[in-house]
C-alpha cells in the first residue's frame, strides 16, 4: 500500500463529501449490450430518498441477474417504464455531484435504457465520480497485470471498512452502502 496515494484518496473523498453529493445505484436485467435498468435509487448527502423505484424494462430479465438481486418479472408488473422514470432521475441529478460505485456500469445502463426506449442520451449537467475507483486507490491493492489498483466489490469494501450495513444487491441499500464507503474513506 502506498501511503501517498492512500492519502490522496482520503483527500479526494473529503472534497467530494464537502460538495454534498447524491448517490445512485441501479439493478439491471443483465450485463449485456441489451440490458436495461429495472430498479434505480438516488439518495442525497443525508441519506434521504430522492428516487427509489422499480422500472419496467422492455426486455426480459436474465435469470442470473434475477438470482443476484431477487427482482422478478411479477414484481415489475405495475412499474413505470424508463421513459416515465427518467425525468424524475434527471431532476434529482441535474447540476449535482453524483457518486456511484462502479460508475462506468451504471452510466452505461442509463445510456442503454435510453436507447431501448428510443430516447436521446445528451450530455446531462451532472458531475459523476466513481467511488469504486477511489476506494481501489484507498485500499491500495496493486494490479500489476492492468497497471492500476484492483477494484474491490461493494461487499468487499463493506467488510474491509467494517460497515454494518446490508449488501442486498438492491439499489436503495447499495446507495446507502456506497455513501458509507465514501464517508469511511473521508474519515480516515
Amino acid at each position: 500500500m502506498n501511503s501517498r496515494t492512500r492519502n490522496e484518496a482520503i483527500q479526494q473523498a473529503q472534497e467530494y463529501l464537502a460538495k454534498k453529493p447524491v448517490y445512485l445505484d441501479t439493478e439491471t436485467t443483465g450485463l449485456d449490450p441489451m440490458a436495461e435498468i429495472l430498479e434505480i435509487s438516488i439518495v442525497d448527502h443525508d441519506g434521504n430518498i430522492l428516487v427509489n423505484t422499480l422500472v419496467k424494462p422492455r426486455g426480459k430479465i436474465d435469470p442470473g441477474a434475477s438470482r443476484v438481486h431477487g427482482i422478478t418479472e411479477e414484481m415489475l408488473a405495475e412499474a413505470q417504464g424508463w421513459d416515465v422514470v427518467w425525468p424524475q432521475v434527471d431532476t434529482a441529478l441535474n447540476g449535482r455531484y453524483v457518486g456511484i460505485y462502479n460508475l462506468d456500469f451504471d452510466v452505461r445502463m442509463m445510456q442503454q435504457s435510453h436507447q431501448r426506449n428510443w430516447m436521446q442520451w445528451g450530455q446531462p449537467q451532472i458531475d459523476f465520480f466513481c467511488i469504486m475507483n477511489l476506494y481501489a486507490q484507498f485500499y491500495g491493492q496493486w494490479n500489476s497485470r492492468h497497471g492500476n489498483y484492483r477494484w474491490q466489490s461493494l461487499d468487499n469494501a463493506r467488510r474491509q471498512c467494517g460497515l454494518n450495513l446490508p449488501n442486498t444487491h438492491r439499489a436503495f441499500d447499495d446507495t446507502l452502502l456506497a455513501r458509507a464507503v465514501l464517508q469511511y474513506m473521508a474519515a480516515q
